[in-house]
């Protein structure tokens, strides 16, 4: 059987690699231990781009990103990021990106235009896009947004699980529906038209229910939502409701089902703390029910690789054919499988950006 080419729609890959105590001692262009994405390892499993976000980490830490959200560290999804720090902290991340690009010799291409994505992908060259999980490096004004445009923006998840000047995050609530506070403020309504008009894929991850809807009602281009799952499976605040999941279908858009077993699967240990012994069988669960209900052409990979713990199955990027293949052993033929691996990201990101290159 062949290797499908896998784009994915999230990793927090950069963030890990360049946060000391993180990623200390590994290199992406080396089959690491540690970690789950780098070079060779996307080569195993047949991963040939994705979206990769820079996340501002809360102050003062350099603990992982999501840790237990279900927990104590909820406490650090509350407080707003200072703009200078979080401004800081992104351009630095961005430079190391574009060092990685350099170092790569021509393996890696941080793609601006569809042209270049489409050009990477046929010549085996690694695409990485440029994604902010959360606007907070953005000014309120929006003066600098151009500025990020410019050094390779092109994707944006306007919050994380916290409160920015544009939206509320969900935090992280077990069980809980996503209708957790109010939606877009003022300057949250007018970052979404200025991403239109750059086109900047807006991305609905991590969005409570109201910010959502008003998204959805402002925004001209599809629905992007890159690793989430059903909230009817799995009622976490980080998933889709059936009525969000339609919007999404409505749009022409994809939603990125994720693999962390905390999202789509939420068990825990004796100690509270989530429990990953996962079957990946629960990935086809929400891959099944999401294509069910709005089809097949509206549901995508969002793995989160680097930011949050991977099943037991599925450890890192080297192991992504084991999810092709149990896909073809539930009935999905090739044809499905490619729009589940890239074609539909590849559909979502060109109706975004064709005409803003």
């Amino acid at each position: 059987m062949k290797k499908i080419p896998i784009f994915d729609g999230h990793n927090d890959t950069l963030i890990k690699l360049n946060v000391p105590n993180l990623g200390d001692k590994q290199s992406f262009f080396l089959e690491n231990t540690g970690g789950q994405l780098d070079l060779p390892r996307a080569k195993k499993g047949g991963m040939v781009g994705g979206l990769f976000g820079i996340f501002t980490p809360p102050l003062n830490t350099t603990e992982k990103k999501r840790g237990d959200p279900y927990s104590s560290s909820t406490d650090k999804t509350k407080a707003i990021l200072n703009h200078e720090y979080a401004s800081t902290y992104t351009n630095t991340a961005i430079n190391f990106a574009y060092q990685l690009e350099k170092q790569s010799g021509g393996q890696v291409k941080i793609v601006q235009n569809y042209e270049q994505l489409e050009q990477a992908m046929t010549n085996d060259i690694f695409a990485m896009i440029l994604h902010f999980e959360g606007a907070t490096a953005i000014k309120r004004d929006l003066s600098d947004l151009k500025t990020y445009y410019d050094r390779g923006l092109r994707s944006l998840g306007l919050v994380w699980s916290r409160p920015n000047a544009f939206a509320h995050g969900v935090p992280f609530h077990y069980p809980h529906s996503p209708n957790t506070g109010p939606g877009l403020t003022q300057a949250g309504k007018k970052l979404v038209a200025a991403c239109n008009n750059l086109g900047i894929v807006i991305d609905l991850a991590h969005i409570n229910e109201k910010g959502f809807y008003d998204v959805a009602e402002l925004s001209k281009y599809p629905l992007v939502v890159s690793h989430t799952g059903a909230h009817a499976l799995c009622p976490s605040t980080r998933n889709l409701t059936d009525a969000q999941i339609d919007i999404v279908g409505a749009s022409g858009g994809t939603i990125g089902v994720v693999f962390a077993p905390f999202i789509i699967d939420y068990k825990t240990n004796d100690d509270g703390t989530p429990d990953n012994n996962m079957p990946i069988i629960q990935l086809i669960k929400h891959i099944d029910y999401i294509a069910r209900r709005i089809g097949i052409d509206h549901v995508s990979f969002g793995s989160d690789f680097d930011g949050a713990s991977m099943p037991q199955e599925l450890p890192d990027v080297s192991h992504l054919q084991k999810l092709i293949n149990l896909l073809r052993e539930n009935g999905y033929n090739d044809e499905a499988i490619e729009k589940i691996a890239h074609k539909n990201w590849l559909r979502v990101i060109k109706a975004t950006w064709i005409n803003h290159s």
